[in-house]
């Protein structure tokens, strides 16, 4: 009798793409917009989020908000619950990133049908989360000055899957060394179509650019 070898990543792989596939259904469903937003640790996402929700606030859109993190703490998902939009914790336990069936766990915990857009915050990493597919309608990263301007080509698959990509903490460029044309001409060697947008939270500089592309996408759907 021989052995038989099973390929364990890639089945682990299709059913989490089957499941993905159904979340984006049931968003599909709901008429809203999601993003699965990816960063690593400190890029600014929650701040990301915050700017983003105060900025739509007067356009009556209705922003739901799954909040990925590894430990049982609720600290990202209380601050939007305080901007006044509801978001669920997802605790990874432990795992470096989410996928479909957490996402499929959360949006039962979340008023689906009443949401314009769905924002996930995955886990900060750079390398697991652009392997697992979610189930939303685009993958955006925010890459942050700080971070330093070497990050496309030292993790190039995460900026290769990317619709959008966010240059945050533009405020900090005085200050730091950041080679934007390096950093930029890293990104386009992957991904030449990438749209992106540089902002910073802080002075709330190049917001106003990410909302009127994400105000089309929501009118869209």
């Amino acid at each position: 009798m021989t052995g038989k070898r099973i390929k364990i990543v890639e089945n682990i792989l299709n059913a989490n793409d089957q499941i993905a596939l159904k979340n984006k259904n049931r968003i599909e469903a709901a008429g809203a917009y999601s993003i699965n937003l990816m960063a690593s640790p400190g890029a600014g996402k929650t701040s990301f989020i915050l700017s983003t929700i105060n900025a739509i606030l007067d356009e009556n859109v209705q922003i739901g908000v799954i909040e990925g993190d590894t430990a049982p703490v609720t600290i990202d998902s209380d601050k939007i619950s305080a901007a006044g939009m509801p978001a669920v914790q997802v605790n990874t336990g432990g795992q470096c990133h989410l996928d479909a069936v957490m996402i499929e766990y959360a949006l039962d915990q979340l008023p689906l049908e009443t949401l314009d857009l769905l924002i996930v915050e995955n886990v900060g990493n750079l390398i697991c989360p652009a392997a697992f597919k979610l189930g939303t309608h685009s993958n955006v990263l925010i890459s942050s000055v700080p971070e330093g301007d070497d990050k496309p080509y030292k993790y190039p698959n995460i900026y290769r899957g990317l619709d959008v990509l966010i240059i945050n903490k533009i405020d900090l460029l005085p200050y730091l060394e950041f080679n934007m044309d390096y950093f930029r001409k890293g990104v386009e060697m992957l991904n030449p179509d990438l749209q992106t947008f540089a902002v910073s939270c802080k002075t709330n500089e190049g917001i106003e650019n990410w909302l009127a592309w994400l105000k089309m996408r929501i009118s869209r759907k």
